[in-house]
């Protein structure tokens, strides 16, 4: 029974690392570059910009296929954690991460069309203003895509609640949390797509909080405690 904590309290950890490593990597790829680099607002700025620190466009991309790298071998060791918990629970939550990295790596693929319309030479037909607009709709095309993606990174943090709050090796709470944040990306997402103006003003700062909590918590819970031992 011990070998098996010691076991489990490594799975734990293990996963901690790397959902740590996916924060990083997540905070940097989807929120810093863009707030740097892209200013929907001016074409132009944007451009001359994204060309000014093509290095730091470029980190932003690579920053963003780790992090959907790592959200695979995240969501395994989830599984091995959780699988004598609730393998239904368990097989539910590997599969939305599965189905959703794909997607994830659609989404990023526009940001590097948008920096092959700006750097290929055979767009030296376009005039300005039209390459502008299209490189700016990739971008966008880009953004749209972080939000409605937004409907597997929630619901996969559904399941994984529901196997914390069963697990009894990790507090409920943390839970209960994820299951709130979860349910609030999956909102997010659907009223981005019906009513946009309520996901700017209301839902998107909601979603960010809640899963900002959800997901900071369980991270330090599996990097410094990682598996409590179950009372007997």
């Amino acid at each position: 029974m011990a070998h098996e904590e010691i076991n489990l309290k490594r799975t734990a950890r293990t996963a901690g690392v790397i959902y740590l490593f996916i924060v990083v990597t997540g905070i940097f790829g989807i929120m810093y570059v863009p707030m740097q680099l892209i200013d929907s607002g001016n074409l132009s700025f944007t451009m001359r910009t994204i060309l000014k620190h093509e290095i730091l466009f470029r980190a932003g991309i690579m920053s963003n296929l780790i992090c959907q790298t790592l959200f695979v071998f995240l969501v395994l060791q989830l599984y091995n954690l959780f699988k004598n918990v609730n393998k239904h629970l368990s097989r539910t939550m590997f599969a939305l991460v599965i189905v959703g990295v794909p997607i994830a790596f659609l989404i990023i693929f526009n940001q590097l069309f948008a920096l092959l319309l700006l750097k290929a030479d055979f767009m030296k037909s376009f005039k300005p203003a039209q390459l502008q607009s299209l490189i700016m709709a990739f971008l966008k095309m880009y953004n749209y895509g972080n939000v409605v993606i937004g409907i597997f990174w929630g619901l996969w943090l559904i399941p994984f609640g529901q196997l914390v709050c069963k697990s009894e090796f990790i507090p409920k709470i943390f839970g209960v949390l994820l299951v709130i944040g979860g349910s609030a990306y999956v909102v997010d997402a659907f009223t981005f797509v019906l009513f946009p103006d309520y996901h700017y003003a209301i839902t998107g700062t909601i979603v960010g909080l809640t899963s900002s909590v959800a997901e900071i918590a369980i991270v330090l819970w599996l990097l410094i405690k990682g598996f409590r031992k179950v009372a007997v």
